[in-house]
């Protein structure tokens, strides 16, 4: 075994579980999920059956990361924060057939009990914040908060707010990285 698990968890068989992965008190993984290199699964975590989590996943105590949900990369799981894979849940009816498909995508976080309806996916470098409720695609760099969400800026890959100047240019102060925001999108420049 290249990864740790914490005695307390419960991995079922066929998971791909890379190298450097930590897995802590009380999570269960279960069948044909794919964690990458360097994850950090904190405590109480359950990962679905199919679940992909990329390299250097960080998902922090009681997160829940069911069928149809593919992290990539860098993303980061806030405490308590919520994926739903169903759009139109009922008890008495099953909708396994019906799960609906949401990507993270690279370097994107996610704050604590926030939660992400399915079918929307979360652009590269974005970030949620705490206690928000995505019901919408958000696109890369944003900076969403609220119920429902709403984009209040622009973040950069370092993870501060982004300034942008009349031609639409940001510097990240601490980094120095450079953007461009054209179109309603930002790029890194």
């Amino acid at each position: 075994m290249d990864y740790f698990a914490h005695e307390t968890a419960v991995i079922d068989d066929n998971c791909q579980i890379e190298k450097g992965t930590k897995i802590w008190h009380f999570s269960h993984i279960m069948s044909n999920c794919k964690i990458g290199e360097n994850c950090n699964l904190g405590q109480n975590v359950v990962v679905s059956p199919d679940v992909i989590l990329g390299n250097n996943v960080k998902v922090q105590n009681n997160v829940s990361i069911y069928t149809g949900v593919i992290c990539e990369d860098d993303v980061f799981l806030g405490p308590s924060m919520v994926f739903t894979n169903v759009i139109n849940p009922r008890s008495a009816v099953n909708r396994r057939g019906q799960y609906q498909k949401t990507l993270v995508k690279k370097g994107a976080s996610i704050g604590a009990n926030a939660t992400i309806v399915c079918g929307n996916d979360i652009g590269e470098y974005a970030f949620i914040g705490a206690g928000a409720v995505v019901t919408k695609e958000i696109p890369a760099y944003a900076l969403v908060v609220g119920n429902p969400s709403k984009q209040i800026g622009w973040v950069s890959e370092y993870g501060h707010r982004l300034v942008f100047d009349e031609q639409g240019f940001a510097i990240c102060k601490e980094s120095g990285e450079k953007y461009q925001l054209k179109n309603n999108q930002v790029e890194k420049i």
